[in-house]
């Protein structure tokens, strides 16, 4: 990987959608959907303390919020099975070399997978506080 690449931003869609009680399970997609639209200022913006810009942001999805579009700033990866195994397919073909990778999870068991690969990881508010919407 080269140096000039930006950092890659991992988000798990279903994780973070579950760390906020706004009734997502009702409309997965939907909700799905709406984190996307939150990651929309990582790419140019970063995540403050975390990550400078430019950033890329992917999003995986995975179940009834596997059929979300991404955007020109949220690549969105339809996970085929676990979510959690294609975040650690991203992690482990990014890596591991100079390109700084940050999974956004609080799921315990994907933490210490990507953290073995030599990514960095951050707990869902640091995309999608509460009051987002």
């Amino acid at each position: 990987m080269s140096a000039d690449l930006p950092p890659l931003v991992v988000v798990d869609a279903a994780n973070v959608m579950g760390s906020v009680p706004d009734g997502w399970w009702r409309d997965r997609s939907g909700a799905a959907g709406r984190v996307r639209d939150a990651l929309s200022h990582v790419a140019a913006a970063g995540l403050p303390g975390v990550v400078d810009p430019p950033a890329e942001v992917v999003l995986v999805t995975e179940g009834a919020a596997r059929d979300v579009p991404g955007t020109p700033t949220v690549r969105v990866v339809p996970a085929r099975g676990s979510g959690d195994d294609a975040i650690v397919d991203l992690v482990r073909s990014a890596g591991p070399g100079p390109r700084r990778v940050v999974v956004v999870t609080a799921d315990r068991e994907l933490r210490t997978r990507v953290r073995a690969l030599g990514a960095e990881v951050v707990g869902p508010r640091t995309v999608y506080p509460p009051g987002h919407g």
